[in-house]
């Protein structure tokens, strides 16, 4: 959902409010000039249509009050896998007894840098780089990028450990 749609549904939807209390003050100004013989085809069918109207409104609201809260609980689950992957990361590199610089550099390597790429935001050499990642991989008991990013996906995949396995 774009950022605008909210406020572009909201102001469909007061439009069509607006509109249905036009034709219902329509519906009632016919009544009244025609009282007490105010049941005609026309008035029958302007006051249908002026429920339907309203009816339409009222799925509207409740559709957009959804799919906002639908939106507000994917950002909070969103941003609670992102912690996660987060821990998840500084956990393993914990574990592994990754030094700070090939910590840098896994991260980038997470994120998808290339090894030229890594070496120019880091400021070093390539070769260096080639060796933090072969500590890297070594330390992760893996032996290249897809095994280490696999690594994580897997964890992600898998989701949290449930209470007995955590015993286990």
């Amino acid at each position: 959902m774009t950022k605008n749609a909210p406020l572009g549904l909201l102001a469909l939807i007061v439009a069509q409010t607006l509109c249905a209390l036009f034709f219902f003050s329509d519906v009632f100004a016919d009544a009244l000039e025609k009282w007490p013989n105010f049941v005609t085809v026309h008035i029958v069918v302007e006051a249908i249509a002026s429920v339907v109207l309203l009816i339409g409104v009222a799925f509207e609201s409740r559709m957009l009050i959804n799919l906002l809260r639908r939106e507000a609980h994917l950002k909070e689950q969103l941003s609670l896998a992102a912690g996660a992957f987060h821990d998840i990361v500084t956990q393993r590199f914990h574990e592994w007894g990754l030094t700070p610089s090939e910590q840098d550099v896994a991260l980038f390597t997470l994120k998808g840098l290339a090894i030229p790429e890594i070496a120019a935001v880091r400021g070093s050499a390539e070769g260096t780089i080639k060796a933090h990642l072969g500590a890297i991989y070594r330390k992760a008991g893996v032996n290249g990028r897809g095994a280490f990013l696999a690594l994580f996906i897997e964890e992600l995949m898998v989701g949290p450990a449930q209470p007995e396995q955590a015993a286990a």
